[in-house]
């Protein structure tokens, strides 16, 4: 889920370059969104052919990103499961 990518994202140095094809779809969501700022490569060849990109890199998590990162900490009902999903995140991208 792209929003807890975003927590992820406030525990890494930036920039961060992104290569797993579900991360680079979670970039792509968030920087359209406004939450982060990236570099996305080209989604296309050549030739005009349409493919998945990938490879990403983000340079920022925006005010906008740091409000929504605040907002899911402090909604009480969200915030036990919240900090679970990213410290499981933070673990496996550690392994990879």
């Amino acid at each position: 889920m792209p929003l807890f990518y975003l927590l992820s994202l406030q525990h890494v140095t930036l920039p961060k370059v992104v290569t797993r094809s579900e991360d680079v779809q979670h970039v792509s969501v968030l920087k359209a969104t406004g939450l982060i700022e990236a570099e996305i490569a080209p989604a296309s060849d050549a030739a005009g052919k349409y493919n998945a990109a990938r490879t990403a890199t983000v340079t920022r998590i925006t005010e906008d990103g740091f409000a929504e990162i605040n907002k899911m900490l402090n909604e009480p009902r969200r915030m036990g499961r919240t900090q679970q999903v990213v410290r499981n995140r933070i673990r496996s991208s550690a392994l990879s």
